[in-house]
């Protein structure tokens, strides 16, 4: 394996240059903010702390979160509020295919929270806010990025039967990491929800966190993991703190050190792989339709 430069744990926890990014400026990020203020939006792009918000909604994009901005699980990377959350609200399929057709987009991410209040698991919302899309945007393409549902294959089924172009699920981190990173969630069932995906026929993506003190040996063994269960296209970012009451950063990985594990994905057999300190799950999301 190649050895490549990381930050020891031990050294204080400074952003290294390769992490920096600009403030979000222009007219186009001004007028997708307008939209999501307006029609009171709720996107992961502000939610997550996205490093990337600048430039997605510099080019007139941004990935949606459904089913409210509260998550019933409390995963220690995770910047998204975690409590009780509010009733479903039903419009919300409307609303946000009104904004996506509003902004015109070519190639639309939608998110959520995790429902485990409720029994369809928010599958429901799922279901209709793509329909909803496709009503009155039919030319935009579509990305979900899905929770677990619990191991409830029927209300995953659920979303599946809409057909999206491109499904996927986060593993987020790999096995050894994910009893302390994911608190309520089970590795192996990720992987189940991603063969499910897999199964029905769609385009199959999933994305991994570096960072949080997996060895290269970890990421290897998770890359042949999700390859085993039909994931099509692979994500690797920097994990970034949100709040000193997550989880702490133990590496920062070097952008070479991206580089390599991206060509041993695709050697490996990924079909597409985005690996970068930057890159987040919808990050350059039509590539992964366009330019595979």
């Amino acid at each position: 394996m190649i050895e490549l430069p990381v930050v020891p744990a031990n050294q204080p926890q400074r952003k290294p240059d390769w992490l920096r990014v600009r403030l979000p400026v222009g007219k186009e990020y001004a007028h997708v903010r307008g939209l999501v203020d307006t029609h009171k939006l709720h996107t992961i792009c502000e939610s997550g702390n996205c490093p990337n918000m600048g430039e997605c909604w510099g080019a007139g994009t941004a990935t949606f979160m459904i089913l409210g901005n509260i998550c019933t699980r409390s995963c220690s990377f995770c910047a998204v509020a975690t409590g009780r959350p509010l009733a479903v609200d039903t419009d919300e399929p409307n609303r946000v295919a009104n904004s996506v057709k509003l902004m015109q987009v070519k190639h639309c991410v939608i998110t959520s929270v995790d429902r485990d209040d409720l029994k369809d698991g928010g599958s429901i919302i799922w279901a209709e806010t793509i329909n909803a899309i496709r009503r009155e945007s039919p030319e935009t393409t579509l990305e979900t990025l899905l929770p677990d549902f619990r191991g409830n294959w029927d209300n995953l089924a659920r979303v599946l039967e809409t057909r999206p172009e491109v499904v996927s699920h986060n593993l987020e981190t790999v096995r050894r990491l994910t009893r302390e990173v994911r608190i309520q969630a089970k590795y192996d069932r990720s992987l189940d929800a991603l063969r499910h995906v897999s199964a029905a026929g769609l385009r199959t993506k999933s994305g991994i966190m570096l960072g949080l003190g997996e060895t290269e040996a970890d990421v290897l063994e998770a890359m042949d993991d999700l390859l085993e269960a039909g994931v099509h296209i692979l994500t690797l970012g920097q994990y970034l703190q949100p709040t000193r009451n997550h989880h702490p950063v133990i590496d920062w990985i070097h952008p070479d050190q991206f580089a390599a594990y991206k060509e041993w994905g695709l050697k490996k057999g990924f079909r597409y792989v985005e690996s970068g300190p930057l890159v987040r799950s919808s990050y350059h999301a039509e590539k992964h339709l366009f330019e595979m």
